[in-house]
């Protein structure tokens, strides 16, 4: 990993001159090696991103301080499946748990903005990053890691936050773990709906012969777990392990999340920058 930050930072002035355009950092790669926090608990990415974006804005709290602010909600491995499968659409935390969060453990101090990248926008994630970050601002992506999975690797099982340290031409840089992606990868992550994958053997594992599934459809204020017919999916994978046939099967069950994709910018409150944020409007659909 360090060879490639190296590679994408443009290691010798040559390289740097054959590709010029937008470039900003918060931290060099040695710095935010130096002071990026490591997830501080299961789930925690989000808060782990709160206690950076404190940090880079001078505001130091202590880890603990930023996972009780942000309130991250933990998966429930133990309970039945309809359970499990709401605290899988909710696991972690949402963008507006952060803003509250990095609001509430810097006393104020620290106010958030977020930016919908889902449908997508009219704009180069890049040169925006870029332009937000000269300003002072520190961006947190978040993204569904299931989209722009390589070929041949395995389907992550979550969506992530990360801390955007800074940006080159073509390469975005990130911590927790510290991380380079390229712009097209980044924003195909950044695009998503909200929905997310649960792997096959997380769903039949809890399924039971009399679990019923119909109170996800029907007892839900989220329409989208009848609209994506999960009970059917379950039906689905159930049949395919009773039928014991020789072709492909559901990898994965579809649920709601409720998470949506984008990058939160945040600044000190009382700053310019963090009145141009509020007076900012939203990115302009394509």
């Amino acid at each position: 990993m360090e060879v490639v930050c190296e590679q994408a930072a443009g290691g010798d002035g040559e390289a740097e001159q054959e590709q010029p355009g937008p470039e900003a950092m918060l931290w060099s790669v040695q710095e935010a090696l130096e002071r990026q926090t490591l997830q501080i608990g299961v789930s925690a990415c989000g808060a782990t991103a709160v206690v950076d974006v404190l940090k880079a804005l001078g505001e130091v709290v202590a880890p603990e301080e930023a996972d009780r602010c942000v309130q991250t909600r933990l998966r429930r491995n133990e309970s039945p499946l309809p359970d499990y499968l709401l605290s899988r659409s909710e696991a972690g935390a949402t963008h507006a748990q952060l803003i509250a969060g990095a609001e509430q453990a810097s006393k104020g101090k620290v106010m958030g903005r977020f930016f919908h990248l889902h449908p997508r926008r009219r704009m180069g994630l890049v040169p925006w990053l870029a332009g937000w970050i000269r300003k002072g601002a520190v961006p947190v992506a978040t993204m569904n890691m299931q989209r722009a999975v390589a070929e041949g690797e395995e389907v992550p099982d979550a969506w992530h936050h990360q801390l955007i340290f800074g940006v080159t031409p073509n390469a975005v840089f990130m911590t927790n773990p510290l991380d380079v992606v390229s712009e097209g990868e980044l924003h195909r992550r950044l695009c998503s709906e909200s929905v997310l994958l649960i792997r096959r053997e997380d769903v039949l594992q809890r399924r039971t012969a009399d679990c019923c599934l119909s109170s996800l459809s029907e007892g839900q204020s989220d329409p989208r777990w009848k609209d994506l017919d999960v009970e059917g999916q379950v039906m689905q994978m159930a049949l395919e392990e009773e039928a014991e046939q020789d072709r492909p099967k559901l990898t994965h069950i579809t649920i709601p999340a409720a998470y949506s994709s984008g990058v939160t910018l945040f600044a000190l409150r009382d700053s310019d920058l963090g009145q141009e944020l509020l007076n900012t409007p939203e990115l302009p659909l394509l």
